[in-house]
């Protein structure tokens, strides 16, 4: 009984690990697709959304986190948004600067809470949702524009609906691909890092970057480097991590 036992836990695990590595490359692969393939913008624009939205709901839910109030956000259709907050003194330098990091780093530290789970179907599940009741919630209280009502709406119903009927295999695969585009996201719009200025649904107003530097010294892109290297680092340590669980079953 004992061999047999441990001969099912053996085959058991193999099979877990073959799904988990096929999650994380297949992930990685339509990434990459995304960038090469003919009207691979056109495919990538939601992705696109998806990470101003999380970009965005950074600012916020980072606010909260320093004492003050998350508004509301806007979600714009050429991909920009907005995120309003307040409660902060004038003296609150650091708070402000750390509320302009949550949304260019926020993602990526959620994306390696995302790996960590990742590692099995079931809690992939779990996790996807808890994200859909997430959206759900901040499309609910903070979300005020109809374009980004529609749009954190059908992701929330997409989550939801991969959870609960979609096997776990094909959740974990969503999962791991969500946290790649997490770990990415700081990237998809230039005017997250590398200019003092950006271009939103809202007019045009001072850079993430900019924001940080008029409150820490520096210059914008010296910050726009140090968040990008971050992010960079969270998906290597995040593909990394993940792997060696997998190895290690």
């Amino acid at each position: 009984m004992e061999v047999a036992a441990s001969l099912d836990s053996w085959l058991h695990d193999r099979s877990r690990r073959r799904r988990a590595k096929k999650a994380l490359w297949l992930s990685i692969g339509l990434t990459a697709l995304l960038y090469v393939i003919p009207l691979g913008g056109f495919v990538a624009y939601p992705l696109m959304l998806f990470s101003t939205l999380v970009h965005e709901l950074g600012h916020g839910l980072t606010a909260l986190l320093m004492g003050g109030s998350f508004e509301r956000m806007a979600i714009f259709s050429d991909g920009s948004g907005v995120a309003t907050h307040g409660g902060l003194g004038s003296d609150a330098a650091v708070a402000r600067a750390l509320i302009s990091a949550g949304g260019l780093v926020g993602p990526a530290i959620v994306a390696a809470l995302a790996f960590a789970v990742a590692r099995t179907g079931r809690l992939s599940r779990v996790a996807l949702a808890v994200a859909a009741a997430f959206f759900a919630v901040m499309m609910a209280l903070f979300i005020r524009n109809v374009f980004g009502l529609v749009f954190t709406g059908l992701v929330a119903a997409g989550l939801g609906w991969t959870a609960w009927r979609r096997s776990a295999d094909t959740a974990q695969v969503v999962l791991v691909f969500l946290a790649i585009q997490m770990s990415l996201s700081v990237f998809s719009r230039s005017d997250y890092l590398f200019v003092s200025e950006a271009h939103t649904g809202a007019g045009v107003m001072p850079s993430d970057t900019a924001h940080m530097a008029a409150a820490l010294g520096g210059t914008y892109w010296l910050w726009g480097l140090a968040c990008g290297a971050f992010s960079v680092l969270v998906l290597g340590l995040g593909v990394w991590a993940f792997s060696r669980a997998i190895e290690s079953r």
